[in-house]
Order: C-alpha cells, then sequence, then structure tokens
C-alpha cells in the first residue's frame, strides 16, 4: 500500500511564489504587453503584432551595441578568469595570512555598482584624479572623456579590478575542496608544478569555473551602472553598451513599444549564450 503523501509542505512555498509573481511574472507579461502593441497617448492601444521585433532586429543601432556589448564580456572573460585563477594558485591556504587575504579580495565586491563608478570616475580625472593626474605627469595623453579608447581601458580595468576577486574566491574555494592525497602522490611521481595545475587542480577546480564564467558573462553583459556613472555611454557611443542603449530607448526616448521588444530579445540572447556556455563546458568537463 503506497504511503500517503503529504503536500502541506507547499503552504510553506506559497508565499514566495506570490511574491515571485508580483515581482517577475507580472512585470514580464507587462513588457510583453507592450512589446506587441502601440499607443498613441490617452493610454489607448493598438495592435502591432511583431512590428517592434522587427524594427529592433534591422536596427543598426541596436546591432552596433551588440557588437560593443560582445566584445567587452569576451574581453573581460579573457582577463579576468586566467588571473582570477592565477591569484588563487598563489593565495595563502592557510594560517593568519590566508584570512587576511579571503577579507581584503572581497572588500571590492562589497563596494556598490554606483560607487565603484563615482570612484573610478574621479580616479580618471586628469585634474583631480590620482590617475589621470599621474599619466599626465608622465606625458601620458590620457582623457577617458574624450578618446574612445581610453574610455574602455578605463571601464575594463574598472571591471577588472571590481570583479577579478569573485573569480580568485571561487577558484579558491575549488582548490580547498583538493584533498592532500593528490599532492602527496603527484610529488611521489614528481610531477611538475604544470603538471598538477593540469591533471589536479584544474579539473577539480572545473566546476566553480563553470560557475564563475557563467556569472561573470551574465553580469559584464548585462552591465549597466559603472559605465554609465564613468562615461555616460560616451565619448560619442563608445561604450553605449546594449543596457546602457536600452535605458535610453525606454527612458530618454519613452519608445515603450520597441523598448519592450529590445529587452526581450535582449533576455533571450542572455539565456541563449548561458545555455550553450553551459552546455559545452560541461560536456568537456565531463569527458574522460
Amino acid at each position: 500500500m503506497d504511503k500517503p503523501v503529504n503536500n502541506r509542505a507547499w503552504f510553506l512555498v506559497l508565499p514566495v511564489l506570490v511574491l515571485v509573481a508580483f515581482s517577475a511574472v507580472i512585470p514580464l507579461m507587462t513588457v510583453v504587453n507592450y512589446s506587441v502593441q502601440d499607443t498613441f497617448g490617452n493610454n489607448q492601444f493598438f495592435w502591432n503584432g511583431l512590428g517592434w521585433f522587427q524594427e529592433v532586429l534591422e536596427s543598426d543601432r541596436i546591432h552596433a551595441a551588440l557588437g560593443r556589448q560582445l566584445l567587452f564580456s569576451a574581453i573581460i572573460l579573457a582577463i579576468e578568469i586566467p588571473l582570477g585563477i592565477f591569484i588563487a594558485l598563489n593565495m595563502p591556504k592557510r594560517g593568519f595570512w590566508a584570512s587576511l587575504v579571503l577579507v581584503l579580495m572581497a572588500l571590492p565586491l562589497l563596494i556598490p555598482w554606483n560607487v565603484v563608478g563615482t570612484i573610478w570616475q574621479v580616479f580618471g580625472r586628469v585634474d583631480i584624479g590620482l590617475l589621470g593626474h599621474t599619466l599626465a605627469a608622465l606625458g601620458v595623453d590620457y582623457n577617458y572623456v574624450n578618446d574612445p579608447l581610453d574610455a574602455w581601458a578605463t571601464i575594463i580595468v574598472m571591471d577588472v579590478w571590481h570583479w577579478t576577486s569573485l573569480v580568485a574566491l571561487l577558484c579558491y574555494a575549488g582548490l580547498q575542496s583538493i584533498p592532500d592525497a593528490y599532492y602527496q602522490a603527484a610529488r611521489i611521481d614528481q610531477a611538475s608544478r604544470w603538471g598538477v595545475f593540469r591533471f589536479i587542480e584544474l579539473p577539480k577546480m572545473s566546476g566553480v569555473l563553470l560557475i564563475a564564467v557563467l556569472l561573470r558573462f551574465m553580469d559584464s553583459f548585462m552591465i549597466y551602472t559603472e559605465p554609465f556613472v564613468v562615461t555616460g555611454g560616451g565619448p560619442g557611443n563608445a561604450t553605449t553598451f546594449l543596457s546602457i542603449d536600452l535605458v535610453k530607448m525606454a527612458i530618454g526616448q519613452f519608445d515603450l513599444g520597441p523598448a519592450a521588444a529590445f529587452s526581450l530579445i535582449y533576455f533571450l540572447v542572455i539565456l541563449l549564450i548561458s545555455w550553450v556556455f553551459y552546455t559545452v563546458m560541461t560536456a568537456q568537463r565531463d569527458l574522460p
């Protein structure tokens, strides 16, 4: 005789489901509603079908922003993942210095995004900023307000400073889970440092590396606050990423229909690329 199933535990989950419905599902349905309709004011809407989606997909402006966004995410991943692994490998494993380094590494992650942007906005100024003034004193023509290359360099360095700690801490956690027996066996076999990293440490870090890559990709692909505070998307449109372009379209121009379609496409692009990342990396991790 089958044991009766007690479903009373669902009542404990019900408040969370209601909260998610109000905070996620209902706003999403509002965005979907705006994406297929047009309005001429007075709260009168007219069916527009897939017109806004077609307009967004054919927009050269969106294509340019997508290109900048993909380039930024690729650069960020290419720098932060190897750098985070390197830092984690050289962090103290135990004792007072290990605790101190962990606290120092976590400090950048505790700073709000808008504060990070403000810090680097002031830091890079030629007149009062330490970085800008120092480079000017050394004869380097640096101005992130007028030079697109300097603006990109500033935003990339800022993101690396802010988020490399996350990769390093995740990798450090993966390294700490490796039993000492693996290292003892490697010393007995006289394995090289590269051999230890390639065949012991890297496979054991593959799980946390997958998390690190996914988190850093999704965050870098949705970055908004830091570049908006530092450059405002400029000079020109040099640092106008997808999120900044979306906000300009929705709030600056008040084009709610195209902005709603844009946001849905934006979400689907992030979901698709994250799924590809996860599928490829999981398949490689499961290889013998």
